[in-house]
C-alpha cells in the first residue's frame, strides 16, 4: 500500500535524478518512485530483512547504520536525498541533518508531526498518543524523538538549512488553515543556506 507522502514527496523529485533514499525500509518507495519518474535511485537501511526486500525488487541498496553518518558518499554527489519518516528515529538528529544536506544539492525530510490536535488531546488526557501517523505504542515505539513542524522549522534556522519548500498532509490531504495544529505528518524540502 503506498504511503501518503509518496506521490508529495516524488513531486519535488526531478526526471532523470539521482536520489538517495536513507531508511528506505523494504523500498516500497525507491519502487515507486523508479515507477513514476524515471531515476537513478539508490537506499540505505539497516534491517536485514529490509535490505533483503529491497534486493529482491532488485534496488540498489546499502546495509548501514545512518548514526554513523554518510561518510561513503561525497558532498552533493546525489541531486536529492530523502529521509522520509525517519529524523523521529535517530538519536544524533543535528549530526543526521547536516550529513543529509552535505550529500545531497536539495533534500526532503518528512515526519509525524507531534504537534497535531489529535495527539496533544492526547497527552492532555494522559495518554501517549496512537494514531495512523504514529501507529506504535509508548513502549514499542522506534521513535526516540518528538517534534512539530514548528520544532523543526526552528532547528533548520539553527543549523542554517534553507527551506525551500513544506507540504503538510493529513489522511493524504494538503492542510494550509493552522498546519501544526491540523497536519500529522509534516515535509520539508530543504538545502544548505
Amino acid at each position: 500500500m503506498k504511503r501518503a507522502d509518496f506521490s508529495a514527496i516524488a513531486n519535488w523529485i526531478s526526471p532523470n535524478s539521482q536520489v538517495l533514499d536513507l531508511g528506505c525500509g523494504d523500498g516500497s518507495f525507491l519502487e515507486y518512485l523508479q515507477t513514476q519518474k524515471t531515476v537513478q535511485a539508490y537506499g540505505v537501511e539497516i534491517d536485514d530483512a529490509r535490505v533483503l526486500a529491497c534486493v529482491q525488487k532488485g534496488l540498489n541498496v546499502i546495509q548501514q547504520n545512518l548514526e554513523g553518518g554518510l561518510a561513503l558518499f561525497g558532498d552533493a554527489s546525489f541531486d536529492t536525498v530523502v529521509l522520509s519518516q525517519t529524523l523521529q528515529t535517530i538519536h544524533q538528529t543535528e549530526k543526521i541533518l547536516r550529513e543529509v544536506v552535505r550529500v545531497g544539492k536539495e533534500s526532503i525530510i518528512s515526519f509525524p508531526n507531534f504537534g497535531h490536535w489529535s495527539h496533544r488531546l492526547a497527552v492532555g488526557l494522559g495518554h501517549m498518543p496512537v494514531s495512523k501517523s504514529l501507529p506504535y505504542q509508548w513502549y514499542n515505539t522506534p521513535n526516540v524523538r518528538v517534534l512539530t513542524v514548528a520544532d523543526f522549522e526552528n532547528l533548520a534556522s539553527n543549523l542554517g538549512l534553507k527551506i525551500i519548500d513544506q507540504c503538510i498532509l493529513h489522511e493524504g490531504r494538503v492542510v494550509t488553515l493552522m498546519p501544526n495544529l491540523f497536519g500529522s505528518l509534516a515535509l520539508f524540502r530543504i538545502r544548505r543556506a
